[in-house]
């Protein structure tokens, strides 16, 4: 079998989480398998020189899911011989395993050496490689997690950490692989493949320099010098006709008059909190200047009624 390198090993945000977070909630060290597909991704390199070459092709091995048992040899006998009867999830294989401990180095140990071996050396296991039906790979991705060797007492802080290897049965050893953590976002876009985006960009009105200068000195404005709305009705009627539904509006070739009415209702809206606030202002001022009175009041009643008694 075709011994195949890795250029990187890919996993999602949310999977490598979900992995740290059942290995480290076992009650000892454990392991489970790992899931996905090899994939041999092209992409291009924009540039605007002529000389760069159009491509670049990549074997990465994705992870996009895991079994964790929650206990060490849940999946290997005594003789770190692999148990073949674990199926892989509808749509993808089995492509490594991981083990996980606590406080040791991440460094595959003579067992994990030998169930690697075990698990690269079944043929059954093989899959072909996706954009690449001519190559198969079998599994030899492998992952350790664990913690620090050395962890100060009373911490708050729960340090994980995580090393992934590819097995190469030919020369009998373990290579380190970079982890790309992937997730939505331009770092996944080699992920898609070439697509041709269904749905057109918005028109979008092109504003001249001299308005973006007069919307920033407009922006510079503060609230105090906002003028209210004269009428709360119109506003009352204006929120009214609003739904959420028209948010749609914002995209498309009416998008600029549409926002501009969005903004007009927003300052109203700012113009109107604006009021109120300053209303609240002179009754809690009104509220302590009543407060005061009563309480020079009640002074003034316990020093007669005082006098009085004398």
């Amino acid at each position: 079998m075709e011994d195949i390198p890795l250029q990187k090993i890919a996993i999602s945000g949310p999977t490598l989480a979900s992995m740290i977070q059942r290995v480290s909630s076992s009650l000892a060290d454990s392991d489970g398998l790992l899931f996905g597909h090899v994939s041999l991704i092209t992409s291009s390199i924009l540039s605007d020189d002529d000389t760069t070459d159009p491509a670049t092709s990549i074997l990465v091995a994705n992870v996009t899911g895991f079994i964790c048992s929650g206990a060490p040899h849940s999946f290997s006998d005594t003789l770190a011989r692999f148990d073949s009867a674990q199926q892989a999830p509808g749509g993808t294989h089995l492509i490594g395993w991981f083990s996980g401990r606590r406080r040791s180095r991440l460094q595959p140990s003579m067992r994990e050496f030998a169930v690697t071996a075990s698990i690269s050396a079944d043929p059954m296991l093989s899959f072909p490689v996706l954009s690449a039906a001519s190559w198969r790979f079998s599994p030899r991705v492998f992952f350790i997690f664990s913690t620090p060797p050395a962890v100060g007492q009373g911490t708050t802080i729960h340090t994980h950490e995580y090393r992934a290897y590819q097995y190469h049965p030919a020369r009998e050893t373990f290579e380190p692989k970079s982890v790309s953590v992937v997730n939505i976002g331009p770092g996944f876009r080699g992920h898609y493949g070439n697509f041709i985006p269904k749905s057109p960009f918005p028109l979008l009105a092109c504003e001249s320099s001299g308005s973006m200068v007069m919307q920033d000195d407009m922006e510079v404005e503060t609230l105090s010098v906002l003028a209210p709305a004269t009428n709360d009705k119109e506003l009352d009627l204006i929120v009214e006709d609003f739904q959420i539904s028209d948010l749609g509006r914002l995209m498309g070739t009416e998008a600029a008059a549409y926002t501009a009415g969005l903004e007009e209702m927003y300052e109203k809206m700012l113009g109107k909190i604006n009021t109120l606030t300053r209303q609240v202002e002179k009754s809690s001022a009104r509220v302590i200047e009543l407060e005061n009175l009563n309480s020079k009041l009640r002074s003034d009643v316990a020093g007669i009624k005082k006098a009085a008694d004398a």
